[in-house]
């Protein structure tokens, strides 16, 4: 086995992960959202940091960075159009570009809308996306910035991906997002599924992350603002997914 992922709660409710090369030893931190929990995490594994993938400028993702990087000899790496809100960086990229660790390499996508710089990690030989806070099981970021077009275009970037693909998001938002996603779909057998996974999870205590991308492009109404049920259930022709989708945004909001 090549990659090794090591994910850990931290803050609030943010999840952290730790992704390790066993054919060179060089392990990234996806995000930095406490440096304490990150150091806890590599002594357990006995791993050294090597570098950290940073998807975005908010404090509870980049937090850690500064006092890691004081300490350690890592690469930080983050998105370009964010370069003056991220301290520290040693590189920054944009949609396409590839980034290497040890024999691990990540391709870079663009999701705008959380943050308009917004890029996620997805390492192919392991199918594992890195998705920050553009995509959480069974739902997605706020808009706080962005608009809905490109935010859209970036879900259904992700949703391109193979079904294989696990993914790992920034925050354990699974029950409040499966209880919003029952209340305009809740004829959706694959979203009651899941969202009975997520209450058996929870009972025993355990993470709802990371979850199968083939499972939630058919129970996430976000990555459904194209289908005819959706846009249905939103009052919104389906000829216009963006204006399905900051619909159900909007729904979300107030939920």
């Amino acid at each position: 086995m090549t990659v090794q992922i090591e994910t850990f709660e931290c803050l609030a409710d943010n999840y952290g992960f730790l992704v390790h090369d066993d054919k060179t030893g060089a392990t990234a931190a996806i995000d930095a959202p406490d440096a304490k929990t990150i150091r806890t995490a590599l002594a357990r594994t006995g791993w050294s940091l090597s570098h950290i993938l940073v998807t975005h400028h908010h404090s509870d993702h980049t937090a850690g960075i500064v006092p890691l990087k004081d300490e350690l000899d890592i690469v930080v790496i983050g998105p370009q159009a964010e370069a003056d809100k991220i301290s520290r960086l040693d590189r920054t990229v944009s949609e396409g570009d590839r980034v290497s660790v040890g024999s691990l390499e990540f391709e870079v996508l663009e999701t705008p809308g959380h943050t308009l710089g917004h890029v996620t990690y997805f390492e192919r030989k392991s199918k594992s996306l890195f998705s920050g806070d553009a995509l959480f099981s069974l739902g997605c970021g706020r808009m706080f910035e962005g608009t809905p077009g490109p935010m859209w275009k970036g879900l259904a970037t992700l949703r391109d991906l193979p079904d294989e693909t696990m993914v790992y998001c920034g925050h354990e938002y699974s029950a409040a997002n499966a209880a919003f996603a029952l209340s305009i779909d809740p004829n959706n057998k694959a979203l009651k599924k899941r969202a009975a996974e997520i209450t058996q999870l929870q009972s025993k205590g355990k993470p709802t992350v990371p979850f199968l991308l083939g499972e939630d492009k058919a129970a996430n109404p976000f990555l459904r603002a194209d289908t005819s049920e959706l846009a249905a259930a939103m009052g919104v022709k389906l000829s216009d997914p963006a204006a399905v989708f900051v619909a159900i945004r909007k729904a979300k909001d107030g939920f």
